[in-house]
């Protein structure tokens, strides 16, 4: 069997991999908004992770990782993060039930935040499946669709799944619309699924999570101040305690996982197909203009929508068809972040990068005040760009 060399969440390197080493202080240097955010890193709460990915004669790669301060205490708001995972983790449950993920499903409502969902006017089809879901949240980062998913999944075999990979500090216990509070949030709705006749596949019915799930870092508060639902000002810090919680770390090697998951060995790989990890890829990877199911206008959703790294910084037409981005990203509270996995194969270049970036002058939560335009995504464009300049400079 064909090994790598990899790391969960405590980074476990070997000493046979070799890299050439890259300085993030002389990095951080090259460019006016670099500077900005080095200079004052604890404020922005920057996390970078680099890996650098070298392949032997027979093309089985290695990895190097670097790191600038990371450090999974350092909360972060993931958002939209959590809906790689949660993508995953779908298409082995649908594997496990032997439901293909292009079967329609219906997802039944028992609260006022829940949705009762039976069409889908996004899809060729009419009709809504965890494909299309999933294609939704890699393309766009639907929040309608991640909650259609994080209510099949159920938070117990979410959470019991995660573990079993090793990722026992990842917390997915809440949607992102509908507004449910509380017991609502770990209630999942009951779903089936039907085949192109509509004939029933599977059903599932309404799960509530017997479990309770705490945040890994205890209390975790953040700001000054915050908006509330009913538009009012709370002055004292937001509560995260109850949120939704995954490090950089383990963003990162989700998807090193996902993109050389047949490299792993047997007991660490996702449960999934050939067909579905390259389905997955494929939607992490197209920009929203060249999807064919579901179609976006590519003025609303520009080719950089979900590529921070290299053109975050603008929303001109991406006309270099050699670089390809496979990436998940993050954007909510002040908190922007992007996990990548880069290529150029015209110039045998391929690494991974992750970072994240606070940027919240004025400390007000939910406020709509933050800085992304003027800071975030500048800053990780450029260092998207650097970090790719000194690939093409490396050394293989």
């Amino acid at each position: 069997m064909n090994k790598l060399i990899y790391f969960f969440s405590c980074f476990i390197l070997s000493n046979a991999v070799v890299g050439q080493t890259v300085s993030f202080d002389s990095i951080l240097q090259t460019k006016s908004i670099l500077k900005t955010v080095r200079a004052d890193v604890r404020t922005f709460g920057l996390q970078i992770i680099y890996t650098q990915i070298n392949r032997d004669s027979k093309g089985i790669p290695t990895f190097k990782h670097f790191t600038y301060h990371l450090d999974s205490t350092n909360y972060f708001y993931p958002a939209s993060l959590v809906k790689l995972p949660c993508a995953i983790l779908a298409l082995e449950k649908l594997n496990s039930l032997q439901v293909h993920k292009e079967a329609y499903m219906f997802t039944d409502s028992s609260y006022a935040c829940q949705h009762f969902v039976k069409s889908d006017s996004t899809a060729l089809t009419g009709f809504p499946s965890i494909a299309h879901y999933i294609k939704r949240m890699s393309l766009v980062s639907d929040n309608f669709a991640y909650g259609r998913v994080y209510e099949f999944l159920g938070v117990d075999y979410l959470h019991a799944r995660l573990n079993n990979l090793g990722y026992s500090n990842i917390r997915i216990r809440h949607r992102f619309d509908g507004g449910c509070k509380e017991l609502e949030h770990v209630t999942t709705n009951a779903v089936s699924f039907y085949d192109e006749n509509l004939n029933l596949l599977f059903s599932q019915k309404q799960e509530v999570s017997k479990k309770i799930y705490t945040h890994p870092l205890e209390i975790v508060k953040v700001g000054k101040a915050y908006i509330n639902n009913e538009n009012k000002r709370i002055n004292k810090p937001k509560d995260f305690s109850q949120m939704n919680y995954l490090s950089l770390q383990n963003s990162h090697t989700l998807l090193q996982r996902l993109v050389f998951n047949e490299y792993y060995p047997k007991e660490n790989q996702f449960k999934i197909s050939l067909d579905d990890q390259q389905f997955l890829i494929n939607y992490l990877t197209i920009y929203p203009r060249e999807s064919k199911d579901p179609i976006y206008n590519s003025k609303t959703y520009h080719d950089s929508f979900k590529k921070y790294f290299i053109y975050g910084d603008s929303k001109n037409i991406i006309v270099d068809t050699n670089i390809r981005i496979t990436n998940s990203v993050g954007q909510s509270y002040g908190y922007m972040a992007d996990c990548a996995y880069i290529q150029n194969k015209s110039k045998e270049i391929e690494f991974m990068l992750s970072a994240v970036i606070y940027t919240n002058k004025d400390q007000i939560l939910n406020d709509g005040k933050y800085e992304y335009n003027s800071i975030a995504l500048p800053f990780l464009a450029e260092l998207g760009r650097q970090m790719y300049y000194f690939e093409l400079s490396r050394k293989k």
